[in-house]
């Protein structure tokens, strides 16, 4: 009896003594993407020939390299909204596609929130992994932060989005939600996250500068996955002790960290961007069926030409500078509107429509988002705050830029941010600070989406209330929520045809 208890804590000493010089070790291979926005079906990016992306390439890049070791799949946001496979089905078809992938963990981006919060609560119920959001109060089913076991490693995985956010969609898709301080969110899960995991991940959904920026604020994080930004950081970078990833856009390319962990640290770190499209690998049996699925719903829909582009409309730089696209779209406001000027921002433009034959779907591609057509009264001084704050943006390609009809404006690229503005003219006449003007823009910029709360608080002053999500105001000239800004583009391409657009200096650009 006496051996067998002396064997009993013999056998006892080996394990528990073994165990914590093996605890904290082993090989973890982290898969990442990041604004995905819905493209789920392979398509050309400006300037390429070659098509790229595509779902079923992604998961079977996935497949083939989640096989190889231990891995842990993560999406950095924005991934439910953008492209017409995504926002004709208010983002369950991409929640259905990343469930059969086998997504680990997400953090929202601050496109999920576009159709609003209701729809967002459906789609984390939907979603067969955790979706995370640090930083963000009062949305249910949202959580701070997810542990996970793989490879002999415990990983917790904690999510945070850019405060910047309600500015980011329209106010009402945030009405009753909080957001934070991202670092502060971190510090606060930070250091119990330590005691309780091997490795520490922050999934941000930030953009590369900020995740710099939270590195430096933050030590001990392991590995910050970034999105938001859309960079193509083809290598991992080290900054303060943490590794710095982003996988570019639209799933065009499938992100890939080798790590090696002891005592509960990153020894050594080996990352890549794996290139995703047809002819770069087989494709995801499973996942094309899903894709197809869903594509000839959108196809039944939207593959219907309505016009004829006589050249090509190229929105590509619409957050830089002014676009033919950007004219067209903000003449056919102004025009409808009656008003004196239109502006709309960058980031209402989401693709260029090229010359040829042109559908529903491009015309939905260029324009996802549902606005409608706001006109009201401002100052001639508001509308130079409007603008200054537009330009302000500049040179990070902020989605506030403007886009214009019927006024003219010069500024220097080198003045600092609010003081930009050499001239503006609105009819041909310089503005008159003290004159009354009536400008058009979407129901997005009216409530102050992207910054621009001047106008929300004209509206305000005149008695700004919202009814279903509807804004009225005194201070409105026009108001029609029932007619969408993209259905005005196609109404205009079926009236119009071939449609012309071409940059005519409305916006100009001193050293």
């Amino acid at each position: 009896m006496r051996s067998l208890r002396t064997l009993i804590a013999i056998l006892m000493f080996l394990f528990l003594g073994a165990a914590p010089s093996m605890a904290g070790e082993g090989r973890l291979r982290l898969l990442h993407v990041n604004d995905f926005h819905g493209f789920a079906e392979p398509h050309r990016p400006v300037g390429s020939l070659e098509l790229q992306g595509g779902a079923a390439y992604l998961a079977g890049a996935v497949n083939r390299l989640r096989a190889a070791r231990p891995s842990l799949l993560l999406a950095a946001g924005d991934m439910i909204q953008g492209d017409n496979w995504a926002n004709l089905f208010q983002g369950a078809s991409v929640i259905e596609l990343m469930n059969a992938m086998g997504f680990d963990a997400m953090v929202v981006g601050n496109h999920e929130f576009d159709f609003g919060r209701e729809v967002l609560a459906e789609r984390i119920r939907q979603a067969a992994f955790p979706v995370l959001g640090a930083n963000v109060q009062g949305l249910p089913g949202l959580r701070p932060y997810v542990m996970k076991r793989v490879g002999g490693l415990r990983v917790a995985i904690l999510g945070v989005v850019t405060p910047d956010t309600p500015q980011a969609t329209h106010p009402r898709n945030v009405a009753g939600l909080t957001f934070t301080d991202p670092a502060a969110a971190v510090r606060e899960h930070l250091p119990r996250l330590r005691q309780e995991a091997d490795l520490v991940v922050v999934l941000s959904h930030l953009g590369y500068a900020a995740d710099r920026k939270l590195a430096q604020a933050v030590p001990g994080i392991d590995v910050i996955v970034g999105g938001h930004s859309h960079t193509r950081l083809e290598r991992p970078e080290r900054l303060n002790g943490t590794w710095i990833v982003q996988a570019c856009e639209h799933g065009r390319f499938l992100g890939v960290l080798d790590l090696t962990v002891r005592r509960g640290r990153v020894a050594a770190a080996r990352g890549r961007l794996v290139p995703v499209g047809p002819g770069l690998g087989p494709a995801d049996g499973k996942v094309l069926s899903l894709v197809k699925k869903y594509q000839q719903k959108v196809d039944s829909l939207l593959n219907v030409v309505v016009g004829e582009a006589a050249v090509d409309l190229e929105a590509e730089h619409s957050r830089l500078q002014e676009t033919a696209l950007g004219n067209l779209v903000a003449d056919i406001l102004r025009e409808r509107t009656g008003a004196d000027a239109a502006l709309i921002n960058g980031g209402t433009l989401r693709a260029g429509i090229p010359r040829g034959p042109v559908s529903r779907k491009q015309i939905y591609t260029a324009l996802p988002f549902d606005n409608y057509l706001v006109a009201f009264r401002l100052t001639g001084a508001q509308v130079r705050q409007a603008l200054e704050h537009g330009l302000a943006g500049l040179p990070e390609r902020q989605g506030r830029f403007p886009q214009v009809a019927g006024l003219r404006l010069t500024y220097r690229v080198s003045a600092p941010p609010g003081s930009r503005i050499v001239e503006v003219e609105v009819g041909g006449r310089p503005l008159d600070p003290a004159g009354v003007y009536v400008l058009a823009t979407h129901d997005f910029l009216a409530a102050g989406g992207d910054g621009y709360t001047v106008f929300g608080e004209v509206l305000k002053e005149a008695g700004l209330k919202s009814t279903g999500g509807m804004l009225t105001s005194s201070a409105l000239a026009y108001n029609d929520p029932g007619t969408y800004l993209r259905d005005l583009v196609v109404e205009h391409f079926q009236g119009h045809s071939p449609v012309t657009a071409r940059v005519e200096g409305r916006i100009r650009a001193l050293p």
